[in-house]
């Protein structure tokens, strides 16, 4: 029997590819044999971690440029896979949310996905590939004083189903929706928000987890390698939650 899960011989992209979930995901799907170009905002942090992975390489670009995206793809030869991994996060309820930042929260987490997979679905229809987009429980059940990222994340499960649909047999199309996953953008949030009271939020945060802990990045990053592999052939159209239990309650 052939090892499962390999991804000899194809090339990947993954957005946001330079730390935390991102990260993982280029380490997983090289660590499987593709061939991963590193996108992330960061270019210098891109490049060190491309460096560090066998027949990889680095792309800087601010996903939510139109211009930067279309001239730094073009860039890409060819494509199998296709990651959209990049999003940021906001806390505060709709009264909290000010309309600058719900405009670049959806930038980021919704238009800067379109513009990536605009550029790439020719690509990628040629190789008959697949394209995995990082959602969240947060577009399946409501968050507390998450009113800007529920809607975005609510609008990438959306946008990959209709993607299913309207490519099905030509092209794959499928979406990861993780629980609350250790990762520097969690580190981040708390530093922001309550740097007086890490400590009990970080519980806080381990016990909306039925399991009792959070993810880890690894492990969503093996749940989008099932998707992109020969192995998920009949997946499309999903959203798969990792959530430790969240949504099951």
């Amino acid at each position: 029997m052939p090892q499962p899960f390999r991804l000899d011989g194809l090339k990947a992209l993954v957005t946001g590819g330079a730390s935390g979930i991102g990260e993982a995901t280029c380490r997983t799907l090289a660590a499987a044999g593709a061939a991963v170009t590193v996108l992330d905002l960061d270019g210098a942090r891109a490049g060190s971690l491309a460096a560090q992975l066998p027949g990889a390489s680095a792309l800087a670009c601010d996903i939510t440029d139109e211009a930067q995206v279309a001239s730094t793809l073009a860039r890409v030869a060819a494509l199998d896979i296709l990651v959209n991994n990049a999003g940021i996060g906001l806390v505060g309820n709709i009264e909290e949310t000010e309309p600058e930042d719900f405009r670049r929260l959806f930038r980021v987490n919704v238009e800067g996905m379109y513009l990536v997979t605009r550029a790439l679905v020719p690509k990628l229809l040629a190789a008959r590939g697949s394209i995995v987009n990082i959602g969240s429980v947060a577009g399946l059940v409501g968050v507390k004083r998450r009113f800007a990222y529920c809607a975005t994340k609510g609008a990438v499960i959306a946008l990959s189903r209709e993607l299913a649909a309207d490519y099905a047999g030509r092209l794959r199309v499928n979406c990861v929706c993780p629980g609350t996953v250790d990762t520097p953008f969690v580190e981040a949030f708390l530093d922001k928000y309550h740097q007086h009271e890490k400590e009990k939020i970080r519980a806080d945060l381990r016990q909306r987890q039925p399991v009792g802990r959070l993810g880890t990045a690894g492990e969503i990053a093996h749940m989008v390698l099932y998707l992109c592999s020969r192995e998920a052939e009949f997946v499309t159209g999903s959203a798969m939650t990792i959530d430790g239990g969240w949504t099951a309650l």
